[in-house]
């Protein structure tokens, strides 16, 4: 039987990518490369959880349909600005694999040009350079793949059949526990802040001592020990203070970082007051115990049983760490 054939629109024409601050893992690609091929433009950043949850997906179809003609291109337009640090993205997407060209996009060029505004986006081109379909966020794979199976057809390309490419992500790039997720992303900078207690809020760019109530709301979070609120993130001055979050969620993130390329800080992560034991994160030990080596997402709690309200506790034994998100699965 004939596979049944996707409506797939002329949505607008690829622009030009001449904004890229830098590229990763190719040469500049211009009109000349791009001529001809069947491309997939892949908007991202690194530490979005959202992205990084698409990414088996998008190395998978690089690497079945590359001797097909498929182009996969990157485009890192950063969230916070150590994203905008080209070794911080060379470092981040050689540590995920990522070996398709990457456009570094410092100053949203390509974004604004492409008139996107969502992490993670997927942008369908065929051989013609037209724009043939779109993906915003997660999900929706298996639809994907077929577009780029059909682009690929219409190209004159064949021999490709209409299996599916197998998926096995693992570690932060599992698919979150959608039916048990009760925590939404929580930036910590004062800029873009909500649910912080005590009443009253950050005091922001002055070094302050805070302390978490006896009883924190659910989806609210606190800080003790003395920090300097910013506008992108919170910032301990001193050793053993604490960030806590009540959540509901599979999974935890959080977006830090030490204060400098080279340093580190050492961390202990607690849930309900006691070590995560078999629900510590890819980045800690079961004792709770980590250290921050490079501004990143680190995964802190993967939970195996039933997911409940729980309190989040992480506790810096050194000064300097910068927390800069929450985010859950």
């Amino acid at each position: 039987m004939e596979p049944t054939r996707l409506d797939l629109p002329v949505e607008g024409h690829i622009p030009s990518l001449e904004g890229a601050a830098e590229w990763i893992n190719s040469p500049p690609l211009t009109p000349s490369v791009l001529r001809g091929k069947v491309a997939l433009f892949d908007f991202c950043t690194y530490t979005c959880i959202n992205w990084i949850r698409t990414l088996p997906y998008i190395r998978a179809w690089a690497e079945r349909y590359e001797d097909h003609g498929l182009l996969v291109v990157g485009v890192h337009t950063p969230e916070f600005s150590f994203e905008k640090d080209l070794e911080n993205v060379r470092e981040a997407l050689k540590q995920m694999r990522v070996t398709y060209p990457v456009a570094v996009d410092s100053d949203h060029a390509i974004w604004e040009a492409f008139t996107n505004q969502y992490w993670p986006a997927l942008y369908f081109v065929d051989a013609e350079g037209r724009i043939r379909h779109h993906r915003f966020g997660e999900g929706d794979y298996e639809r994907s793949e077929i577009v780029i199976q059909q682009l690929l057809a219409e190209a004159g390309v064949e021999g490709i059949g209409d299996e599916l490419v197998p998926v096995d992500p693992q570690g932060a790039e599992v698919a979150a526990d959608w039916g048990s997720l009760g925590s939404g992303e929580t930036y910590l900078g004062y800029r873009r802040t909500d649910g912080f207690d005590p009443p009253g809020g950050l005091t922001p760019n002055e070094a302050r001592s805070y302390d978490i109530p006896d009883r924190l709301r659910r989806n609210h979070w606190a800080l003790s020990g003395d920090w300097t609120a910013t506008p992108e993130a919170v910032v301990l001055n001193e050793p053993n203070g604490r960030i806590a979050r009540r959540f509901e969620a599979r999974d935890v993130h959080l977006v830090m970082g030490p204060p400098a390329r080279g340093s580190s800080v050492r961390f202990r992560v607690f849930i309900d007051g006691e070590p995560p034991g078999a629900a510590a994160g890819s980045d800690v030990d079961a004792d709770g115990s980590g250290q921050l080596d490079r501004q990143r997402m680190y995964q802190l709690i993967r939970q195996h049983g039933p997911i409940t309200d729980r309190l989040f506790e992480i506790e810096f034994l050194d000064a300097g760490a910068e927390g800069f998100a929450f985010t859950f699965g």
